[in-house]
């Protein structure tokens, strides 16, 4: 946001330089991103000086060129030859001095040199009024009064008046500050003093020669709606300080009413809107909205198709503007206007938020709009715009002021104890100046005791309606650098619920990032094109496009758009990995699920002389898996065949019913879109599961045991259908204390082997932590393990 130095100080006297000003506000929290000085014309005309020419001969050798005199206030004149046809002895004229730099109004920029010009010396350079950028006439030299004082400087002469211009970084909370007048607030508070607001006392209603009648049908979108009009009007060219004053802060002057609605927006922050009252069908305006799909073209000549939810200002026929945010090119104010219709509004913040970003409109008027401006000030600023318009371009206010305001809006209550102001600024400030404070950002005090103050904040400070947010105006007024940094710092012990997320979060992050691991974080909005289950799909209602138009359903699409963009740039191998979230609607409800989702594609390790390359596999993809859930302590698993579609295979481990992690393989169908041509495989784990499963697990610490182990391995022939996890149960249940471990370390099929049979080895690791195994006891568990098999799997014990 643009402040001018110039136009600030009519709010409030002050003699403090830009860069102090500069320094204020970003201490109160108004952000100065930058201070350029502004210049009324290129350059400033610094080393243009007023000179009197003392004699003008002809040139030697030259028929159109003159050698003069010219005193510029110096001991000695300046010889200076000049080509004007023009110049005489006795003028006054400006004088462009060696060493500085013109700026014409075409042409580059050129310093001024001493030379010779045809063999005579020349010192300087006598200028037309074009080649110093003050105007278009290239006649001749520009020839001042014969009383101008000698050696004044131009700049002075001509009483251009420079500028400073404050870029402020608002930020989307402080709509009250996007005006000169919100600026000028807090630094008269700041300051201690007080602001002049321009006055409206001269305003009066001279006839009722043009009354616009005016229905405000939806008073939620337009709270308070005010206008008159202006008859007898003559639209032109701006006046110099009007149109200076906007140049200054980038606005280009269009005509003397526009640019008085501009100028009044950023002296106030109350966006105005000026219509040509002869363009006001039945002399109605009708603040409504339209039906879908309804026409209307804007000021810039695009034909837009309104929403249903878009607020328009109608006339008795036909859409005029859209509310808030932009006008229509028939209404607007021309060359032939000779009355006007003045608005003045309060639109629903809301609103207008949703029809800029609908017709991606970007106005002046909606950044306050979306922001939230002052109910109180329309009326104020409708009379302030109407004095302007009259003051420049003639006419007379025909009309009472509509004004429909059914609901007016309640400044803000609030009750602000001292204990709490002392608890959350640190520092025990006095109570006479936290009550000099809150009056001076024009809070009142309604109610007061020896602990408490009871608040009426201004409707126009929207973003202060607690009174937390009443202790962060003081503490900013106050100063921050005024809270000393203590000498001791206080701490509590909390309890925290365990496991802790984000501890656990971090430490398998760190685990996954140690094992060649990248962490990724992509965006939860996606594609609603992607397969997902359309019951389910929460869709964005203005989407920014067509790509971010719905909530995720699964994270798997988010990597695999990054493999496809690595895979793109040759970087083919790996291993990703991100926590995030779902989002899904299940009966007319949102539902978020945390996730863990690892991505491996490519090579296992980076190439090498000393071992071959070789791709990632699913038993790969099972080993971390795997180290995951064993960093988390969690076992006891029931694996399971994966169900999920996005698989060509996968596996499942559960938890009773829940699937804790499915991974396995992408199918090449789902990779196909993305141009991914290499295998994917892809783990999800459940994260809100994984944290409940935790919560559940006791941890128990006991001695190492001091005595052997005992391995035993058993070859089994069994059927096809029947897996490792079967028989690790059967295992663990037949023998719960003294097995250890069951490990598979050999598996063979072939046509050596009946058909329908596989053949596994199997290893079992026995111990007893209280004493040494006998022979007797390991045969006897084998023999159960052996019996249980047989029985429960259909295994044949293999031997020889």
């Amino acid at each position: 946001m643009k402040i001018a130095y110039n136009w600030l100080k009519t709010f409030i006297n002050t003699d403090l330089a830009p860069q102090q000003i500069s320094t204020i506000l970003t201490n109160i929290g108004l952000e100065v991103e930058s201070l350029d000085e502004v210049q009324a014309v290129p350059g400033g005309l610094k080393g243009l000086v007023v000179g009197h020419v003392l004699t003008c001969v002809p040139h030697p050798n030259a028929d159109r060129l003159r050698i003069t005199q010219v005193n510029i206030g110096h001991e000695n004149p300046l010889q200076i030859v000049c080509g004007a046809p023009n110049v005489t002895a006795g003028q006054k004229v400006i004088v462009a001095t060696v060493g500085c730099t013109v700026f014409p109004l075409a042409g580059d920029a050129f310093a001024i040199n001493k030379s010779k010009i045809r063999g005579e010396v020349s010192e300087g350079m006598i200028c037309a009024e074009d080649e110093i950028g003050l105007g278009k006439g290239h006649d001749g030299i520009l020839v001042l009064p014969d009383d101008t004082q000698v050696g004044l400087a131009a700049k002075d002469y001509f009483k251009l008046n420079d500028d400073y211009l404050f870029e402020i970084g608002l930020t989307p909370n402080r709509a009250d500050a996007a005006s000169h007048l919100g600026v000028a607030r807090d630094l008269a508070a700041f300051l201690k003093t007080s602001i002049t607001k321009p006055n409206v006392d001269d305003f009066k209603i001279d006839n009722q020669n043009l009354i616009i009648d005016v229905l405000v049908e939806d008073e939620i979108a337009a709270p308070r709606y005010s206008g008159l009009t202006i008859t007898g009007i003559t639209v032109a060219p701006s006046p110099k300080w009007l149109t200076e004053k906007l140049a200054v802060i980038g606005i280009k002057a269009i005509n003397n009413v526009v640019d008085v609605t501009n100028y009044v927006l950023h002296d106030l922050g109350q966006p105005l809107h000026a219509f040509d009252a002869d363009e006001i069908a039945g002399h109605k305006i009708v603040v409504k909205k339209c039906a879908e799909g309804t026409l209307f073209t804007t000021l810039d000549g695009v034909e837009r198709k309104l929403s249903a939810n878009d607020l328009m200002i109608c006339d008795a026929e036909k859409p005029l503007c859209i509310a808030g945010v932009y006008g229509g090119i028939q209404s607007g104010v021309s060359q032939k206007t000779t009355s006007v219709f003045l608005e003045s509004a309060y639109f629903n913040a809301v609103t207008v938020r949703k029809t800029s970003k609908l017709h991606n409109l970007k106005t002046d008027a909606s950044f306050r709009y979306e922001r939230g401006t002052d109910p109180e000030i329309t009326v104020y600023a409708l009379k302030r715009a109407a004095l302007l318009i009259q003051q420049l371009a003639g006419g007379t206010i025909s009309s009472s002021i509509f004004d429909s305001y059914p609901k007016p809006v309640p400044a803000f209550d609030v009750e602000l104890s001292y204990a709490h102001v002392q608890q959350l600024i640190g520092k025990n400030i006095p109570e006479t100046e936290i009550k000099a404070i809150i009056q001076s950002l024009a809070i009142d005090i309604v109610a007061e005791d020896s602990q408490k103050l009871q608040l009426k904040v201004p409707t126009y400070r929207v973003d202060v309606t607690r009174n937390v947010d009443v202790i962060e105006e003081i503490l900013r007024i106050y100063g921050y650098d005024n809270i000393e940094i203590p000498s001791k710092i206080n701490a509590s012990l909390n309890n925290v619920s365990k496991p802790d997320k984000d501890t656990l979060q971090n430490h398998i992050a760190d685990g996954l990032s140690a094992n060649g691991f990248f962490e990724m974080l992509s965006n939860s909005l996606t594609k609603s094109s992607y397969p997902n289950n359309e019951a389910e799909t929460i869709k964005i209602l203005n989407p920014l496009s067509s790509d971010l138009d719905a909530m995720r359903q699964t994270i798997l699409y988010a990597g695999l758009e990054a493999i496809s963009y690595n895979q793109n740039r040759k970087a083919s191998d790996l291993k990703l990995y991100e926590f995030g979230k779902t989002y899904h609607l299940i009966d007319d409800k949102f539902k978020e699920t945390n996730h863990l989702a690892l991505f491996i594609t490519g090579n296992l390790q980076p190439e090498n002389w000393q071992q071959k390359q070789s791709e990632v596999s699913f038993f790969n993809t099972k080993s971390w898996v795997d180290g995951v859930l064993a960093r988390l302590g969690i076992n006891n698993l029931i694996s399971d065949d994966g169900l999920n579609p996005h698989f060509a295979y996968s596996l499942a481990y559960k938890k009773g019913d829940k699937v804790l992690v499915e991974f396995g393989a992408v199918a090449k169908s789902v990779l196909k879109p993305f141009g991914i041509d290499k295998p994917v495989f892809y783990a999800n784990f459940n994260w809100d599961l994984v944290l409940k499963t935790i919560k559940n697990n006791k941890i128990f610490f006991q001695d190492i045991s001091k005595f052997p182990a005992v391995r035993r391995d058993l070859s089994l022939l069994i059927d096809t259908d029947i897996t490792f996890a079967q028989l690790h149960k059967i295992a663990i249940k037949t023998e719960k204390k003294l097995l250890k471990t069951v490990n598979v370390f050999d598996v063979y099929v072939g046509d050596k082997l009946p058909e329908g049979k596989k053949s596994y080895a199997l290893s079992f690791v026995l111990q007893d932590d209280e004493k040494t195994l006998t022979d007797k006891q390991i045969d006897s568990v084998m023999q159960k393990l052996i019996f249980n098999l047989e029985k429960e799997a259909k295994a044949e014990v293999r031997k020889g």
